[in-house]
């Protein structure tokens, strides 16, 4: 029977983490993931979990900690933010080509500099090459949901990687929504006892973790890293089938929003999805037919069914909520454009780079974007690439 509540995004992460009952918590406190060790530590004391919580020095010595503990058998777990994650970077690499499936809640904050502490993707997207998988929520209730779902696709033996699940900082992290969560007994025979074939302090049958590796074998385990990533998209929407028949909520890689019929679709993730459906619903009751695409599942990047999913609209617009300094488009925009190429997808697909810091994101903002993308595919104009949206030059 579901639990009717009201809780931040936090709090939701915080709550399916007590339902888990991981064997292990390293980590750091930095703004504004702080809440969630917070949180987890006070179950701890209050005896509701017996996680080993380690209070440590630094975001690095977190995921070092992470590393060791899920190398030696323990179903580990952290949370995080910004620079936190950006201090890891080296161990995040390692954590993936030892393949050990950790859960990072990554509550996303923009980087320096400037010095801010409001939501954009930077430090997500700062990480995506690293080889975690990475899934972002719109709102608290997918935060939670993802959360739980997160062990069942990182543990699973044909991918045995570790995974982000991501959600906005302070816009989601912060703010109090309604919320529908699971009994504990259907949570924990969901997530299941973790049982590794191969783990450090197993006697029976020693590995090796971490060794050095000769040229001659460096490709063979990148190789096989990323077929295990390639393995995680169908094992994703598996798992969510089967999380649909306990909960009734379902998830596959995006969401569709109206997009069936929709001349014009715009793709992002993370909370602004919400605005951008509201500005449909109100486009649609003029007569204008627009759509969202959501991106729920950003690595492995399912580029192919993107594609299919808008090549029937007349124009697209890409939204990202991070700059990535390469002159040609943020990481969504230069994928997605990527993926129509390669399926000779022709159809016309703008960039806009929006939310940088924190920066508002209106109904009005997504409404202009659609109404720029019909005025240009009316009169056959080009529209210029690689836009932002709401910098205070523009009025």
């Amino acid at each position: 029977m579901a639990i009717k509540d009201r809780l931040s995004g936090n709090e939701a992460v915080a709550y399916a983490i007590r339902q888990i009952n991981p064997d292990v918590m390293p980590a750091f406190p930095i703004t504004p993931s702080t809440e969630i060790p917070q949180m987890v530590s006070t179950y701890i004391a209050n005896g509701q979990i017996d996680t080993e919580f380690i209070p440590v020095e630094s975001e690095h010595s977190a995921m070092s900690a992470c590393i060791g503990s899920e190398a030696a058998g323990a179903r580990t777990l952290t949370a995080t933010s910004s620079a936190g994650l950006a201090f890891m970077w080296e161990e995040l690499l390692l954590a993936a080509s030892n393949r050990l499936p950790i859960v990072l809640a990554l509550v996303n904050r923009t980087l320096s500099g400037p010095i801010n502490i409001n939501c954009d993707h930077t430090d997500g997207m700062g990480a995506r090459d690293t080889g975690w998988i990475q899934i972002y929520a719109e709102n608290n209730q997918e935060v939670y949901d993802n959360m739980i779902q997160a062990y069942r696709i990182a543990e699973n033996k044909k991918v045995r990687l570790p995974i982000m699940i991501c959600q906005d900082g302070f816009i989601t992290s912060h703010a109090v929504q309604n919320i529908e969560l699971l009994e504990d007994e259907p949570v924990k025979a969901f997530v299941g006892e973790y049982e590794p074939e191969e783990y450090m302090l197993n006697p029976g049958k020693p590995v090796s973790v971490g060794p050095y590796a000769v040229s001659n074998y460096v490709m063979e385990g990148r190789k096989n890293q990323l077929i295990a990533l390639e393995n995680a998209k169908p094992v994703v929407l598996s798992v969510a089938e089967e999380y649909a028949r306990i909960s009734g909520r379902k998830y596959g890689l995006f969401e569709k929003y109206e997009t069936e019929d929709a001349d014009y679709i715009m793709i992002l993730m993370g909370s602004a999805a919400g605005t951008a459906k509201e500005a449909v619903d109100e486009l649609r009751a003029e007569g204008m037919k627009v759509g969202v695409l959501k991106l729920r599942l950003f690595r492995p990047f399912p580029a192919d069914e993107i594609v299919d999913a808008i090549k029937g609209a007349k124009a697209a617009a890409i939204l990202d909520r991070c700059e990535s300094y390469n002159g040609n488009g943020g990481p969504l925009g230069t994928e997605i454009m990527a993926g129509l190429y390669r399926k000779k997808a022709c159809i016309p697909a703008i960039n806009y780079i929006y939310g940088l810091g924190g920066r508002d994101f209106t109904t009005d903002d997504a409404a202009r974007v659609f109404n720029e993308l019909a005025a240009a595919e009316a009169i056959g104009e080009e529209i210029e690439q690689f836009r932002y949206i709401g910098l205070r030059e523009e009025g």
